[in-house]
């Protein structure tokens, strides 16, 4: 089975846009996969049809001949947009192998190991104050963080996930000055800032109740000290995770060490070169893996990297459906799962871009049987929904 064309599309997701690549055979099978051209380098559509043309008449089956050669064309620069592309041409190729085959995705990966993924709430409160217009009720206050926690807990979460904010007269603010909103490049964390994040994350606590797991992503925004403060003014809490992305793993691990809390990080690290220093200096205690970014087959590797340091791993998956059953086939066969991202909250379009949607019982999506990632693009939905130029992924209303 041989690839015949590669091609690149987009639709307006309210804030941001979907971007996905498909790949179509000689045989009529088409794979499709995921990428995300908001959160990272613009560009990356032209990169992956640059790419994607050079494998235009290729066997689609030999997945990791075509990973390894598309890498050694970028050796000098091999991490970034390259891989981002790489990861995106090998999910496709995947997705069609699998329904060559009329298996999915996970057979490939070794099968299943489970049949359902527990899952957590993702952005809980967070995006009804970012994107009001988009996501209701609209969160303003202390009170609405909190009624967003009673209400993942009455629909069965066990987990949920929050971000950090400011709360005063002008009601609830994003904090994230590591994408510059707003722009602090000190990234210094402020005594009312710290007041803040706590108050929020105790409402947000208070909401879910005693049963339901509460995680905080502090994501770029803080440096070492400010981020040991934030975590001791967070000590009297009991907290699933902190997440927090730093670029040097020994200062993370001298983070971790002075941690009541496990860290989760590495979200935006890609492959196994780039994840073994977090392992080897234990700076982290679940190791979050874009498998977007990746590509689902060099995400495995990287997960049993991260076992053989006794390390689980978690998806990092904010994007669309498709993405989120691309992680539910990784995390369906990789062993050291802790638990998948996901988001509740969804655009009043998103379910009909797809032919399919995520199912989520009691708190975790049920793995599907059917072909490939047993799901696609609606093309004619993608068309309705043209893509929007935007200058910035943040897109706050």
């Amino acid at each position: 089975m041989k690839i015949t064309n590669v091609e690149t599309l987009s639709c307006d997701a309210g804030w941001r846009n979907y971007h996905f690549l498909k790949i179509t055979t000689d045989e009529g099978i088409v794979g499709w996969s995921e990428f995300d051209e908001a959160y990272g380098p613009a560009g990356l559509s032209h990169v992956i049809g640059n790419y994607g043309q050079r494998l235009v008449g290729k066997e689609v089956s030999t997945h990791e001949l075509h990973y390894t050669t598309m890498a050694s064309t970028a050796r000098p620069a091999p991490h970034g947009m390259t891989a981002e592309a790489f990861g995106a041409i090998e999910n496709a190729l995947l997705d069609a192998k699998a329904k060559a085959l009329d298996v999915p995705v996970y057979d490939l990966l070794g099968g299943r190991l489970r049949d359902s993924i527990p899952v957590y709430w993702s952005h809980c409160a967070s995006w009804r104050i970012n994107h009001p217009k988009l996501y209701s009720p609209r969160i303003t206050d202390l009170a609405g963080v909190r009624a967003a926690g009673q209400e993942a807990r009455e629909r069965g979460f066990t987990a949920v996930k929050t971000n950090m904010f400011t709360h005063g007269e002008g009601g609830a603010k994003a904090w994230m000055t590591g994408i510059g909103s707003p722009f602090e490049p000190g990234l210094n964390v402020t005594s009312k800032l710290i007041k803040d994040v706590v108050s929020h994350v105790e409402a947000l606590r208070d909401g879910v109740g005693d049963g339901v797991e509460v995680l905080l992503d502090l994501n770029f925004n803080a440096r070492t000290e400010g981020a040991l403060r934030l975590l001791r003014a967070l000590e009297h809490l009991d907290l699933f995770w902190v997440e927090l992305d730093l670029y040097n793993p020994r200062a993370l691990a001298h983070v971790r060490s002075q941690s009541r809390h496990p860290i989760a990080s590495c979200e935006t690290i890609f492959g196994v070169r780039q994840l073994l220093p977090y392992l080897e200096t234990q700076a982290i205690d679940v190791a979050i893996i874009d498998t977007v970014w990746n590509g689902v087959w060099q995400s495995m590797k990287m997960a049993s990297t991260a076992e053989a340091f006794d390390v689980n791993v978690a998806p990092h998956n904010f994007y669309s459906h498709l993405s989120t059953m691309m992680n539910v086939h990784f995390a369906a066969a990789v062993p050291n799962l802790r638990v998948m991202e996901t988001d509740i909250d969804r655009l009043p379009w998103d379910d009909e871009l797809f032919t399919t949607s995520p199912q989520i019982v009691d708190g975790a999506i049920l793995v599907p049987s059917a072909p490939g990632w047993g799901i696609e693009p609606n093309e004619d939905a993608l068309r309705a929904h043209p893509p929007v130029s935007r200058t910035s992924y943040l897109g706050l209303d």
